[in-house]
């Protein structure tokens, strides 16, 4: 798979794993309707509806699109995570935690650097 052109702060997260800051994401307070996609590959990953405010800093989601994602272990950090991929290209998005809503208690926290977003077109003419 061909990945599109990343910025160095880009490939920083999504190839080698890093972290954006916390609070410092451009989707921390999206508030509009739409489709967020894989800024390597265009995979569509998340969507609006699922998001929510968690208060960690990163855009969290309740759950991810189906079939968008893998979860693998991680064992950077000295503890144990699931990291969150890109199940079409394999970047890295964020990771999933079980402190989230109900009924499934996941907490997609995504780094924004790693998303790109699209719209949702409004039903009028």
């Amino acid at each position: 798979m061909k990945l599109k052109n990343l910025t160095k702060q880009q490939k920083a997260v999504l190839v080698d794993k890093a972290t954006e800051a916390p609070f410092s994401g451009k989707f921390l307070h999206m508030k509009d309707s739409g489709i967020y996609s894989c800024a390597a590959c265009g995979n569509s990953v998340f969507t609006s509806e699922l998001k929510f405010d968690s208060g960690s800093g990163w855009p969290s989601f309740s759950e991810a699109l189906p079939g968008s994602v893998r979860l693998q272990p991680d064992y950077k950090m000295g503890n144990y995570r699931t990291e969150v991929v890109c199940s079409q290209c394999g970047s890295h998005l964020g990771h999933v935690f079980d402190d989230g809503p109900q009924p499934d208690g996941k907490r997609f926290c995504i780094n924004s650097i790693a998303l790109e977003f699209k719209k949702k077109k409004s039903g009028k003419r």
